[in-house]
């Protein structure tokens, strides 16, 4: 039989921190979806338990209970270790809240530190990356005018030059003035409004993976790995296309510098459930993949890598993967990437359903 969640505990279930409710007698009488998958316990097996029986020896939460209901007021504990009875061990920070709420008369709020550090770190990129795309923007703007000027008179030059060999100069400046201009252009390309709509997921990887065929040598395999029972998400099918084939790019020439042997380049999908992405919790994600087996990213490197202008590759613009993150961040997703010689891997998370982006699909 499932479990009839009380009305007024409904505001608790999307939350990205793992709540318990527990009543006067110290008994579970809610858990949140986040603290079922924090701890791996069913709220429906453990209300009416003990908060003792759920977490095992804790004396250092049972004092901070303690200290809530003696002063009637919120007491924190800061980073300690808490183990569950199926002897599962998390390092948390917890905040025992006394309320007044249906049955319950404590609020037990958990946040793991792994998770609290993502968040942090997450929050820090996110910052990073609008002020470098807001850097980026006005100088693009900046350079582009005087860029049209000094192009228009090396043409004006060149009909006026008395030896046409002497054209080859001007020629020079018209071409490398029109690669900044490009170069310009791709810096204001992430300011585009994203067309959001119902998308495949794997209709993008496919598209990616026939355009890494047709630009690869034969040596390079694109595997698929993929969770064909995934659902479609909404977003701008163009920039997620854009995003996973600058990612998967740059792993072929990384494969292709290092001459591997079975150079191979996979594309793998995933189910992600319980996902917190910007402090919102989403039931469904897509967890997306794009894994080589290259040399690897530097580790001085591998922190910097989504800062615009920085490439370890010789000749490389270094945007990217800077643009990549800018197309993820517009679908409310994340991405992050773990690199050892043999093995790197990029991980984009997407949510399948967002609010935000639902609205935007109807003021189109």
């Amino acid at each position: 039989m499932v479990q009839k969640i009380p009305t007024c505990f409904s505001g608790l279930e999307n939350l990205a921190t793992s709540v318990i409710l527990l009543n006067a007698a110290k008994q579970v009488v809610y858990m949140n979806p986040s603290a079922e998958v924090l701890f791996a316990l069913s709220s429906t097996q453990l209300v009416n338990s003990d908060i003792s029986a759920v977490f095992l020896n804790c004396e250092i939460l049972d004092t901070a209970i303690e200290n809530a209901t003696k002063n009637d007021s919120p007491f924190r504990e800061h980073e300690f270790a808490i183990t569950t009875v199926r002897q599962e061990s998390f390092a948390v920070t917890c905040t025992v809240t006394p309320i007044d709420m249906y049955e319950a008369k404590l609020l037990l709020e958990f946040q793991q530190m792994d998770q609290q550090l993502r968040i942090a770190k997450e929050e820090r990129m996110l910052i990073q990356q609008q002020a470098n795309s807001e850097l980026l923007r006005n100088l693009a703007h900046e350079i582009r005018n005087p860029l049209g000027g000094l192009r228009g008179a090396a043409q004006l030059l060149e009909h006026e030059l008395p030896q046409p060999n002497l054209r080859e100069y001007t020629q020079v400046i018209i071409k490398e003035a029109d690669r900044l201009h490009s170069l310009m252009d791709r810096l204001l390309v992430p300011h585009r409004v994203p067309k959001y709509e119902p998308t495949n997921i794997h209709e993008v990887l496919e598209r990616v993976r026939s355009l890494l065929l047709a630009e690869s040598p034969n040596n390079i395999k694109v595997q698929r790995d993929y969770d064909t029972s995934l659902p479609e998400l909404i977003g701008d099918r163009e920039k997620l296309i854009q995003a996973v084939l600058n990612i998967a790019r740059n792993a072929v020439q990384a494969l292709l510098s290092h001459n591997a042997q079975e150079a191979k380049v996979t594309l793998r999908t995933r189910a992600e459930r319980q996902v917190t992405l910007s402090r919102k919790r989403y039931r469904v994600a897509i967890k997306l993949e794009i894994i080589d087996n290259g040399p690897g990213i530097s580790a001085d490197l591998l922190d910097k890598i989504f800062y615009p202008l920085v490439t370890g590759r010789e000749g490389g613009s270094g945007l990217g993967l800077a643009l990549a993150q800018t197309f993820i961040t517009q679908h409310h997703g994340m991405i992050d990437c773990k690199s050892q010689p043999g093995n790197t891997c990029f991980t984009i998370l997407l949510p399948v359903e967002s609010t935000v982006i639902k609205n935007a699909i109807i003021e189109q």
